[in-house]
């Protein structure tokens, strides 16, 4: 029951799971069990066979929602529940609308701790279980790692997609997808929105770059086969490929835009149709779609999201998929621009979306599929097949059988040193040497001992990490330099810039973290004048390794693909020389003054030379 006095639900005890669950157990067992492990679908069929209308709809939507307890969120997070929902509680919101899945969010308050969000997790299917014909929830995430992470440390995190293809192996793939996978689903979450199956040929490219394992589509391929097995052998947690059919190719971030993708339908099967093929052999749970317009696919002018020939003529009948399919958020703007958000879901369901992922309005969104059924524009028996994939992977994961989870679950599979060893581990491979003029790394201690830290310090991507300028110190420290750190952010005054030069001529050598830096940016202005002090200057990319070509005086340069801790961590142990760089680039970095020129190709990247 809820346990007010800290506003997290307990663990329920096993008489209140059986009792919570024995409806649906009962309705399922095979030949007499209680606990079946592969319901078949005439099982399934009838459950949503006892479902009312409004439940039906319900099951098609996985929503946001704020707080950190199901029943007893902080005010604020209230607050903001009844603004954009209407509902006060993850409890009340489940109660209401009966949905099939609830997507957790740092920014929603969702993900403090992994205690938490066990509770969390047990609060919402309590919430669910305790409805008439109530089923499980199905909890989802982005835990892509690297730049996009929603459940922080003391969990496992791992390096960037981008990263992973620097480091070029598939069993360290299938390693981040089986731990990750244990971890999440020991934290009651058990829908994964990763790996992400976009080739990033295109490097202004503002929403995808890193999370993207890089530029070669039979690479990329490989890759995401890898970390799907590893999920699959996670065995409670579905991988999720994304974004479908590509959002590789585009300068605009479909968040805020509506990008067109204008590649042939040749290029389209040679170049981004690779990864999504290897994950429907795979065995992929579920594909996110993406809210891209591609002509030659579809030239209606509809997002991918809403193209039926998309959807169902390649995905489902081409690609021979009948997983689940699940939108992108459908707030973003890139499926907003021709339809009203009464139209979108709708015209979603008609195109072959099985999940619809969190509307800017649940209950305008609810609401227009209900009014669609009744009114005949979608007949019920669309939504069933739907619900059915949707039971089907419910089924698949067991939350029909053991839909909480335990905090003894917690501390026995979430960040567990074994697991931050194999991060570690597998960081120290994908760190990338691009540049090392002179043999200036390793640097010795001996003979550079104080080092100065500078560069630009991005939030976290989980809130946990960080801040990039003091983790770099802090090892460095460890390492056995006297390193002190000085944050110039990604865009330096004068002034801040005036500063790093001072301490710059205090140091006997200085590394300088840059963030996308282009020819205008104040990033490379601080370089120049940090080269112009003398002083030895060692910078790594800590986002996109494209930095590299708008920095050509720097004498040694290194990608780290991001900048959560363990990445920065083994960068700052090649920069020492504990490990040697074992990274290749996975994509291509073509000249600052000449982009029709490749500077280093894929497969560049340097090591130390021994003796």
């Amino acid at each position: 029951m809820p346990d007010t006095s800290t506003g997290n639900a307990t663990t329920p005890s096993r008489r209140t799971v059986l009792a919570a669950t024995a409806g649906l157990t009962g309705a399922l067992a095979l030949g007499g069990t209680a606990h079946a492990a592969t319901p078949d679908d005439k099982k399934l069929r009838a459950l949503i066979a006892r479902m009312t209308l409004p439940e039906k709809v319900g099951q098609l939507f996985v929503m946001r929602v704020y707080g950190h307890s199901a029943t007893a969120p902080d005010q604020a997070d209230i607050d903001a529940n009844l603004k954009e929902i209407g509902v006060r509680t993850a409890a009340e919101l489940v109660a209401r609308y009966r949905v099939g899945g609830i997507i957790y969010f740092t920014w929603a308050h969702n993900t403090r701790d992994p205690h938490q969000i066990a509770d969390l997790s047990n609060g919402i299917q309590q919430a669910s279980l305790t409805q008439p014909r109530g089923l499980p929830v199905l909890i989802s995430t982005d835990q892509e790692h690297g730049i996009v992470c929603r459940v922080g440390e003391p969990a496992t995190l791992f390096p960037s997609a981008m990263a992973i293809g620097a480091g070029g192996s598939r069993k360290d793939a299938r390693t981040l997808g089986r731990i990750a996978g244990r971890e999440l689903a020991a934290l009651g979450i058990r829908q994964n929105y990763s790996p992400v199956a976009d080739v990033n040929v295109n490097p202004a490219n503002p929403v995808i770059g890193v999370r993207s394992f890089g530029a070669d589509p039979a690479a990329v391929a490989g890759m995401v086969a890898a970390e799907v097995a590893g999920y699959q052998h996670a065995r409670q947690l579905a991988a999720t490929a994304k974004h479908f059919p590509g959002h590789g190719d585009t300068a605009v971030d479909s968040h805020y835009g509506f990008p067109v993708i204008t590649h042939t339908r040749e290029q389209w099967d040679s170049l981004d149709a690779p990864p999504f093929r290897a994950a429907v052999r795979a065995g992929i749970d579920s594909i996110m779609t993406a809210h891209i317009m591609v002509p030659a696919l579809d030239d209606s002018g509809d997002p991918a999201t809403l193209s039926r020939p998309i959807l169902t003529g390649i995905l489902r009948e081409e690609l021979g998929y009948d997983g689940l399919v699940v939108t992108d958020s459908l707030g973003m703007e890139g499926v907003r621009t021709k339809y009203g958000d009464d139209r979108v879901p709708v015209l979603a369901l008609k195109a072959g979306v099985d999940q619809l992922l969190n509307p800017p309005s649940l209950d305008i969104a609810w609401n227009a599929v209900l009014k669609a059924v009744q009114g005949g524009e979608l007949t019920e028996a669309r939504l069933d097949e739907s619900i059915l994939r949707i039971l089907r992977l419910k089924a698949k994961l067991r939350l029909l059988d053991e839909p909480y989870v335990s905090q003894g679950g917690v501390d026995r599979h979430v960040g567990t040193p074994s697991h931050l060893r194999a991060a570690d581990r597998i960081a120290e491979r994908t760190t990338t040497l691009l540049v090392n003029e002179g043999a200036l790394l390793p640097l010795s201690r001996r003979t550079h001992p104080k080092v100065l830290v500078v560069g630009a310090d991005p939030a976290s991507p989980s809130g946990t990490t960080g801040p990039p300028t003091g983790v770099l110190a802090a090892a460095l420290t460890e390492l056995g330099f006297t390193a002190t750190a000085l944050s110039t952010g990604t865009a330096p005054s004068a002034a801040t810039i005036a500063r790093a030069v001072t301490a710059a001529r205090e140091a006997d050598a200085v590394v300088v973290g840059t963030y996308n830096v282009t020819a205008s940016s104040a990033q490379k202005a601080l370089v120049e004048q940090l080269l112009a002090t003398g002083r030895p200057v060692v910078a790594v990319a800590i986002r996109n390794p494209y930095d590299v070509a708008q920095l050509p005086g720097v004498r040694a340069f290194l990608a780290s693909y991001s900048w959560t801790d363990v990445e920065l961590r083994a960068a700052a142990r090649v920069i020492a020389g504990r490990v040697a760089p074992r990274g290749k680039l996975p994509v291509p970095v073509q000249r600052a003054d000449d982009p029709s020129r490749v500077l280093y190709p894929v497969g560049h990247g340097l090591s130390y030379r021994r003796g």
